[in-house]
């Protein structure tokens, strides 16, 4: 699972056009030490993980590898993810969205109309 991590943390700071230098600047960690988060020489503690998951906006599953979705849809109930079964295509993943925010807008317009 460390492996995992170490790649996807790397993805996510080159997708962001940061360098490891400045990753650690903006969440106060040493470049090093990011560096040995990315080579995998070292885990990353479960709260710095929880640092690089809210900083790039991917759940920490993500990052361990438990999915390969980095953007589950957010059911915004007591924080929680809705979790989509695996064998779900990815467009479908995506028409999937598309209807909770459909449906999310839907829900306000009816919220405005009944004041």
């Amino acid at each position: 699972m460390i492996f995992i991590i170490g790649e996807r943390l790397t993805e996510l700071r080159k997708d962001a056009g940061l360098t490891q230098n400045q990753l650690g600047k903006l969440l106060n960690i040493d470049k090093g030490t990011i560096s040995s988060y990315e080579t995998n020489k070292r885990e990353a503690p479960d709260e710095i993980k929880k640092i690089f998951a809210k900083f790039f906006n991917v759940s920490v599953d993500y990052l361990l590898g438990l999915t390969d979705e980095p953007y589950p849809p957010y059911s915004g109930v007591n924080g929680q993810y809705l979790r989509l079964p695996d064998r779900l295509p990815a467009e479908m993943r995506k028409d999937v969205k598309e209807f909770a925010e459909y449906m999310a807008y839907k829900a306000e317009k009816e919220k405005q109309k009944n004041g």
